[in-house]
């Protein structure tokens, strides 16, 4: 029989190979498969329960749920060019200058990011934009990551912008008037820290001109209905928020109702749809509630409760930027779902509240702009700029994260620091 610490040891060490294949993908195996296998051998080799297992898989229902009914609609919105006819817009409106051109994109990804979430901006939206930008024969990248980084910026304006604000929060999620008391100032100050930071590290590649838009895209009839099916639901969503009610399943059924009178509009297969979509992200994100639960099972929560208890004897400012330096670094040492899952458990556990937990869920959205390995948001980013003949490396990507996520952090913890000591 193998003594306890050599079971830990080895349970440490499945899901830190299964973390590190999932950012690293080694011959290009998707990152599923990694998570999947993980999970799998944790089950097989009875270092979690099946039972535990199971349980940990049924606690994320409501985000499956959530980031199944946002993917479909992102996927409504690129087939009926939703994402082509916001990106044209922002084209045409440049009139000629690259400067206005980021702004009108940078502007175009954060409604996009408030939305319909961060995944949606940086994996559908870039496309588009790419796209876009080609026509105006201007230099692609500062417009690029304009939608890979407002996509973490601008990810805590509501609880709906990104997934793994379900995740921290899960059944302690305030209500919206609470959400927006909260974090309505960080989030502006991080989505304008962000905007300047990107305009000066690309202040020579958004000199000159560029070339007039050939003409708004014509958004037909299906698109206008899927636009507007967006708008419903965003305030369908809001209402939820605003009741404290679960945000998964509101978003699925009414995806699938602007689904099906869309796919019966058109006259289309919905088969073709379903197909595009990369449904795979769900047993990624149930694996890794597997993998979180077994280490949370040998008491790993003991010591990041502990590391919180310390936290909260320091001065409440103090205190509530090294969480946030902390888990921001954190994200991109073993991505943010996994380390969002973590946090939100010692959160529950410890039953934390107020400046420190509104800390770590603005670090773990704004921590992934640190590297590319930080989301998996970014990674899908990154290789859908591959796919398109552009490469952007790992120390590219972490020279102009280096002062866009600290300042942006820094601003965003401090102003709710500031708000804590008004109230």
């Amino acid at each position: 029989m193998f003594a306890p610490a050599i079971l830990h040891l080895l349970l440490i060490l499945i899901v830190a190979a299964s973390i590190v294949c999932m950012l690293v993908r080694p011959r290009g195996i998707a990152e599923v498969y990694w998570i999947g296998a993980g999970a799998v051998l944790l089950v097989v080799l009875r270092l979690i329960p099946l039972r535990r297992a199971g349980h940990a898989v049924a606690e994320g229902t409501d985000v499956y749920l959530f980031l199944a009914g946002m993917m479909l609609l992102s996927e409504l919105a690129r087939m009926y060019g939703v994402f082509d006819w916001l990106a044209s817009i922002a084209v045409e409106h440049a009139r000629g200058s690259r400067v206005r051109l980021f702004t009108l994109i940078y502007g175009v990804g954060t409604v996009v990011t408030i939305f319909m979430s961060n995944d949606a901006t940086a994996v559908v939206l870039t496309p588009a934009v790419l796209t876009a930008v080609r026509k105006s024969k201007a230099e692609p990248l500062p417009y690029l990551f304009a939608c890979a980084l407002i996509a973490n910026a601008a990810s805590f304006v509501l609880p709906i912008s990104n997934p793994a604000n379900l995740v921290v929060f899960h059944s302690n999620m305030p209500p919206l008037l609470h959400w927006l008391g909260a974090f309505a100032l960080p989030s502006l100050l991080s989505i304008v820290a962000t905007y300047f930071v990107l305009r000066w590290c690309f202040r020579r590649d958004l000199e000159g001109g560029i070339a007039n838009g050939a003409g708004v895209e014509r958004l037909n009839g299906n698109g206008r209905l899927v636009l507007a099916g967006i708008l419903s639901i965003s305030g369908v969503l809001l209402a939820a928020s605003a009741m404290g009610k679960d945000l998964g399943l509101p978003t699925c059924l009414c995806a699938l109702v602007i689904a099906c009178v869309a796919t019966i509009k058109a006259k289309t297969n919905p088969v073709r749809m379903v197909r595009e979509i990369s449904w795979s992200v769900l047993p990624l994100v149930a694996g890794l509630f597997i993998l979180v639960e077994a280490v949370i099972a040998i008491g790993a929560l003991q010591y990041t409760s502990a590391a919180l208890a310390w936290v909260q004897k320091l001065p409440a400012t103090a205190g509530a930027l090294l969480t946030g330096v902390v888990v921001g670094i954190g994200n991109n040492l073993v991505n943010n779902l996994p380390l969002g899952l973590v946090a939100g458990s010692t959160l529950e556990t410890a039953h934390v509240q107020g400046l420190i937990a509104n800390a770590v869920l603005m670090a773990v959205d704004l921590g992934p702009n640190l590297s590319v390995t930080g989301s998996l948001a970014t990674i899908l980013w990154l290789i859908a700029l591959r796919r398109e003949g552009l490469n952007v490396s790992f120390g590219r990507f972490l020279k102009i994260g280096a002062l866009a996520m600290p300042v942006a952090l820094a601003l965003a913890i401090g102003s709710a620091a500031l708000l804590q000591i008004l109230n």
